[in-house]
Order: structure tokens, then C-alpha cells, then sequence
């Protein structure tokens, strides 16, 4: 997808309020790795994930996405009442009905003809949620548009956590599982409009997308559990994280020597350097967060963008790739140039 008249005017993210480090979520595990005679430390040294965040009990995405939402709102000055669409892009949910987006309608007091609804698609539904966005101002539907996403993982975590305590737990539980732990808790906001209302803004290009359906399997969740095949998952998921770079670089005529950033969706360490040297780029044009956040989803490129950009990371006319897998396996690139 292409885009001649849409640009980023205003991002933000919020980072849940509780850290908590990969050390003190394997104590309880102390046990069960020494029966199955395995190191007392996996995560930090098998991913390069020390930390990530969790809100506070009770908290929920569409809380977090609200945070965010009145964070941008608040620095950006507008009046919300000109938002068309609100795209709620969680893989995590108050509940299965209604949709999330509902709750942060109505938590943002968006005008009742703003269009609101959720997109899932694991770690891209914030990409594609941008390109349906982008759709609608492109074509002159509507002049502004929301993009939203809150991850929680400390239902599934906890629950992980607790399941691998077990006696009856295995190596290949461990094995299987052990990815569950990365994941991280975080939120992100995105305004989009008719580049003529964000003269500062930064344009949105459009944005190219592979499909790799038959590794369908390779990494599955359920509320309070996952199962990851990460070296397939690894090998397969760059495969075709190459094959949409490729059709990236002929669609928007940008190299990986000419691309100023990557903003990736971040998964580990190794997945991280393989990706960068698979793509032919230097791990400093990548911002990185996962050693604190883990594997926050959805909200990983978002954040990604917007943690750089209060960093003064990119500077105007920069020319900035986004970059996500998403299980299933789907991957994306998108085109900003700031």
C-alpha cells in the first residue's frame, strides 16, 4: 500500500509502572531447573531480555491504551472531537465482547461518529491498523485518525510462571514455554492525518507485507499460556522478514545504506542481531528497547518510534523503517520519512 497524502502527526507511549527482572521471575523456577539440570539463569542469557513491566492488578489494555491516548492528546493540542476512526490493535483484551476499542472511545470521549473497532494480527496489528487508517484520510474519509495499542503480560506470565513450578513440569515444557516469559507490558498512541493538517508531521509512505501461512504453528497463545518453536520460529521468521525487505526496497527505492532507522518489533537479542544482519544494517540504526521491555507486541514498533523520537534519535527528512513478524507468520515494512 501506497500513500501520497498521510503523515504521522503525533505519537506517544507509557511504560507500565512495575518493573520486574528476569532474575526474580525465575526464583520460583530454582527448583525445577535444577531437577531437569538446567543453569539457574535462562532468560537474561539465552534472550538479552533483564526486565520487562507489568501494570497494576486490576489494570486494563484499554486503560493503558487510554494513558497513552490522553498523553498524546494533551501534547499535541487537538481537539479529539476531529478524530474519524479509533483502531484499537491489542493482542490483549478486556474481554472477548465488545471489542476494546469501545472502552477507549469512550475513556478518550471521542465524538460519537467516530468509527471504532479492533484489528488483531499478533505482533503487526499496530502496522495494519496504521495502513487502515491511512486508507480512510487517503481517501478523504476522514482527517484524523487514532491508532491504539495496550499489552498486559502478567496474567500469562504469572500463570507460566506458576505452571513451570510444577514437579510434573518437563525440559520440553521449559523449552516451549520459556519465550512466555519475555513478553512485556506497555502502551502506545498514534495520530495520523491529511499531511496538509501536520505541516511538522512526519509522512507515512505506505507499507509492504509478506505472508509465510504455513508456519502457522510455530508460535500459538491462549490467555494464560504460550507455546513458541523458537528456532523454527527464528529461522522461518527472518526468511521472510527478507523476502518483504526485498520487495520494500523496489517499492519505495530505499537500501538498508540509505534507511537512517529501523523501529523493529523486538523479540530477543538473537533475533534482533539476525534480523539486522540479515537485512544488511548496523544493529546503531535500531533503537533498542528489549532488554527493559521485553517483547511488548503490537506496541513494540510504536514505542520503538516514539522512545527514539523523545530521544532526539531522528531528525528531519530521516528516512525510517518499520519493522515487524507476526506469528502466523506475517511480516511488515513500513516507509515514515520524518
Amino acid at each position: 500500500m501506497r500513500f501520497s497524502n498521510v503523515s504521522i502527526a503525533a505519537i506517544a507511549h507509557v511504560d507500565a509502572p512495575i518493573r520486574v527482572t528476569s532474575d526474580e521471575l525465575e526464583a520460583p523456577l530454582a527448583a525445577t531447573y535444577a531437577r531437569l539440570g538446567m543453569p539457574a539463569r535462562l532468560i537474561e542469557p539465552l534472550t538479552g531480555v533483564r526486565a520487562r513491566r507489568w501494570w497494576a492488578p486490576g489494570t486494563q489494555p484499554s486503560d493503558g491504551a487510554a494513558l497513552a491516548g490522553e498523553k498524546l492528546f494533551a501534547d499535541c493540542g487537538l481537539d479529539r472531537s476531529r478524530v474519524g476512526i479509533l483502531v484499537n490493535t491489542s493482542v490483549c483484551r478486556d474481554w472477548v465482547e465488545p471489542s476494546t476499542a469501545c472502552f477507549v472511545h469512550h475513556k478518550l470521549g471521542l465524538s460519537d461518529d467516530c468509527l471504532n473497532f479492533d484489528i488483531a494480527n499478533a505482533c503487526l496489528g499496530f502496522l495494519d491498523g496504521m495502513q487502515v487508517v491511512a486508507n480512510l484520510i487517503e481517501r478523504g474519509e476522514v482527517d484524523y485518525g487514532l491508532v491504539v495499542d495496550a499489552e498486559s503480560s502478567r496474567h500469562v506470565v504469572e500463570e507460566t510462571v506458576a505452571r513451570l513450578s510444577q514437579p510434573g513440569c518437563d525440559a520440553a515444557m521449559v523449552k516451549e514455554q520459556l519465550a512466555t516469559l519475555t513478553v512485556g507490558s506497555g502502551a502506545a498512541a498514534m495520530l495520523l492525518c491529511r499531511t496538509d493538517l501536520a505541516p511538522g508531521g512526519h509522512r507515512f509512505l505506505g507499507a509492504v507485507s509478506t505472508a509465510a501461512t504455513q508456519h502457522n504453528q510455530l508460535c500459538r497463545g491462549q490467555l494464560d499460556f504460550g507455546l513458541t518453536d523458537t528456532k523454527s520460529l527464528l529461522q522461518h521468521g527472518v526468511a521472510v522478514a527478507q523476502r518483504t525487505w526485498e520487495r520494500a526496497q523496489k517499492a519505495f527505492g530505499w537500501t538498508a545504506d540509505s534507511v537512517d532507522h529501523f523501529a523493529m518489533h523486538q523479540v530477543s537479542e538473537l533475533h534482533t542481531q539476525t534480523l539486522a544482519s540479515t537485512l544488511g544494517f548496523p544493529l546503531d540504526k535500531a533503537f533498542l528497547v528489549y532488554p527493559e521491555l521485553g517483547n511488548v507486541g503490537p506496541a513494540s514498533v510504536p514505542m520503538v518510534l516514539s522512545k527514539a523520537s523523545d530521544a532526539e534519535r531522528y531528525a528531519p527528512g530521516d528516512r525510517v523503517i518499520l519493522a515487524g513478524i507476526g506469528s502466523g507468520l506475517n511480516c511488515t515494512a513500513g516507509a515514515v520519512l520524518w
